[in-house]
């Protein structure tokens, strides 16, 4: 998986192409679970959410794993005509972004996992719940497609 050319088309390893993929498309999940939660369904929101959340873990895990085995960013920028100045801010802000939306998202998790043990839910609809939600919505949402257009960047252009 990590040595082995992906099914997309490009020169990147499968390990990308399903990294890439599943960033692609955790918007979309997310707005589905929080579909459960306008629609008042808590439970489905808070299961899709953890599913999603451990789903999201895995894949940067194994992201990790392969980023560290091939080389890295530098042995992938040598390979693209995007300036490597400009890949690297892009980079940098692309991994702020995500460890201040993966850390607010399990923030989130456990404290509404915390609340949902107190009094099932109940705290929760009258917290900042929704405001912090959105906010680590959009922040997602940025680090993904951020990371869509770093796989572009490096095995595309």
């Amino acid at each position: 998986m990590f040595s082995q050319i992906g099914f997309i088309g490009t020169r990147a390893p499968m390990y990308m192409d399903l990294v890439t993929i599943y960033f692609a498309l955790l918007p979309l999940f997310l707005a589905f679970s929080i579909y459960y939660a306008v629609k008042k369904n808590y439970k489905k929101h808070f299961s899709s959410q953890a599913v999603l959340l451990f789903i999201t873990l895995l894949v940067v895990i194994i992201f990790e794993i392969g980023i560290r085995i091939s080389g890295g960013f530098v042995e992938y920028s040598k390979d693209t005509n995007i300036s490597y100045n400009f890949m690297l801010i892009f980079l940098i802000i692309h991994i702020i972004i995500a460890i201040a939306s993966i850390s607010g998202w399990l923030y989130l998790f456990i404290t509404s996992f915390k609340a949902y043990k107190k009094d099932k839910f109940k705290t929760i609809q009258n917290t900042k719940h929704k405001k912090i939600g959105k906010a680590i919505f959009l922040s997602l949402t940025i680090s993904s497609y951020m990371g869509v257009c770093i796989y572009l960047f490096l095995f595309v252009f």
